[in-house]
């Protein structure tokens, strides 16, 4: 519906000097978007009940938005694992380092990386990167299939939040156990200080992070929007960007409706996920409780 909001002068592009308005009108009935909005999204769900989400109108004319959207899958594919991997592994590793040196500057150093990453915008850091470490490193500054390194930046940049979010909520559940009796219990037994951790705080502090992870997995993997458009990498996230300056309504709505199906399966997964690790949690209701 914000789409609907947008000046019609985008559909025409360069044409919309040189047409007359009845001629206009006429392109603007042929899309749909004259009918009311109630008409249009009817129109838009019983196309999507057929497994049809439209053509394009503007990016490349008359052609399905599936076609469009297809090749675009395997690069977000590709760069949203790499990330995930990155994230998944430094941001934890990070967030135990940090809950062992609980108060010391090890831990220090990581909350302030952290503090960092949540505090100033992406698009900053995303462009110094790109601008300054291009130019330290020697890596290419935009993608290139032929070029191996050129994929390097790209995948840091994606991965730099998913870093702090995982050492941060990691480190805040690790401290919390940590106070907890059991383990004051356990070391009383003389249970050295990295089983205690790994065999008992790890995987209670684990638990709460284990609902979120399908999301940021899935999410990652559709590719970041800006990162995409940022390095020139053929994905959905940059074809995202093109289609809303385009006013190419059906392969927003597509983009838009894969992006919001990803968010939902991923709770639902997380939901499943965190009543698998933790006994205590039950998906059915317990017969007679109240």
């Amino acid at each position: 519906m914000l789409m609907r909001l947008m000046p019609i002068e985008g559909y025409f592009g360069d044409d919309f000097d040189r047409l007359a308005p009845v001629q206009r009108e006429a392109i603007l009935q042929k899309m749909g978007l004259l009918d009311p909005w109630h008409i249009q999204l009817a129109n838009f769900y019983h196309d999507l009940a057929r497994g049809d989400l439209g053509t394009s109108i503007i990016f490349r004319p008359n052609v399905p938005v599936a076609e469009i959207i297809a090749p675009k899958i395997p690069y977000s594919l590709k760069f949203g694992l790499a990330a995930m991997a990155l994230s998944l592994s430094l941001g934890l590793l990070l967030g135990i380092f940090q809950a062992r040196e609980k108060g010391k500057w090890p831990d220090a150093l990581g909350t302030s990386y952290v503090i960092f990453i949540n505090a100033v915008p992406a698009a900053v850091y995303f462009l110094f990167i790109q601008l300054y470490l291009t130019q330290l490193s020697g890596l290419p500054i935009l993608y290139s299939p032929e070029r191996p390194l050129s994929w390097i930046l790209p995948a840091v940049s994606m991965s730099l939040g998913g870093i702090a979010g995982y050492a941060m909520w990691i480190r805040r559940f690790m401290v919390d156990e940590l106070n907890k009796d059991y383990i004051k219990l356990a070391r009383a037994k003389g249970l050295s200080n990295t089983r205690v951790m790994f065999s008992h705080v790890l995987r209670n502090a684990f638990v709460p992070m284990v609902q979120h992870l399908p999301t940021t997995l899935l999410m990652t993997i559709a590719g970041s929007i800006f990162i995409e458009s940022l390095y020139s990498i053929p994905g959905m996230g940059g074809l995202l960007i093109d289609a809303i300056s385009r006013q190419d309504n059906p392969l927003v709505q597509a983009l838009v409706l894969i992006y919001s199906t990803i968010g939902v399966f991923g709770l639902f997964i997380g939901d499943i996920l965190m009543a698998i690790t933790d006994p205590r949690i039950k998906l059915e209701k317990a017969g007679g409780a109240r």
